[in-house]
């Protein structure tokens, strides 16, 4: 059976919308009836600010765990995902992750299987609903930038493993808080050099090379095969910071 969330709402069968609540904010308007609903989306909005704020607020260190929903659970990745997750728990750390199903759900399954904090930040869309199973604490979120906040907020650091757009959003919108000093010390670090490889070259060959960055923005990334030194490299004061 066909399921969707809305927030706290669970939809099914002919209840199921065409469309996502992001996308009915961002969709063009073709009447000024917009004039009339928005200040009661400032409402939700906030609500899902104040409900993010008040779960996470006692959450404690934890480091946010990024990567695809598509990888599959005999992938080398899933399987790096559920060792980074354990290695978070055994240091104290939760993990944060969208908490969806590939590595989201590999991440998770290691936090949780270690007895440490799974915290799933799910979101509304169209082919993607829910949590994963692994997940000891889940909010789900309407508004893409409420739940980017908490991604944020609440984590010292990011790992990324291999992933796509949402993984590469997630990470250049942390790059740019920690360049621009709007957060003092956000140590990042990514997970698989053959990935990654190529977008690091370009962004020293091109971006950094035409002077659109500078060299030492390079500094504020690392990349690794080995899980453990991804883990030691964002909990530990060895890491990059911004003075």
């Amino acid at each position: 059976m066909t399921e969707y969330r809305k927030g706290p709402v669970l939809l099914r069968g002919p209840n199921v919308p065409d469309s996502s609540t992001s996308g009915r904010l961002l969709g063009e308007q073709d009447t000024p009836d917009w004039l009339h609903e928005d200040p009661w989306r400032v409402l939700r909005i906030q609500s899902e600010f104040v409900e993010g704020f008040g779960a996470l607020a006692e959450l404690g260190p934890a480091i946010t765990v990024f990567g695809s929903a598509r990888s599959h659970v005999d992938a080398h990745d899933y399987a790096q995902g559920v060792a980074i997750g354990e290695m978070l728990a055994k240091r104290g750390y939760a993990t944060i992750t969208g908490g969806g199903p590939g590595i989201m759900e590999a991440a998770n399954k290691g936090a949780h299987e270690a007895g440490g904090v799974s915290v799933g930040l799910g979101i509304e869309l169209p082919n993607e609903q829910g949590v994963n199973e692994y997940v000891n604490l889940g909010i789900n979120f309407r508004y893409f930038f409420a739940r980017k906040t908490m991604f944020v907020k609440y984590a010292q650091g990011f790992i990324a493993l291999p992933g796509g757009f949402g993984t590469m959003d997630e990470l250049f919108e942390a790059l740019t808080l920690v360049q621009t000093r709007t957060i003092q010390r956000f140590p990042i670090a990514l997970v698989g050099t053959a990935y990654w490889g190529g977008l690091i070259a370009w962004l020293e060959e091109s971006m950094a090379a035409d002077g659109k960055i500078a060299a030492s923005d390079l500094d504020l990334v690392m990349v690794t095969d080995d899980p453990a030194e991804a883990v030691n490299h964002v909990t530990t004061d060895l890491a990059v910071a911004v003075d």
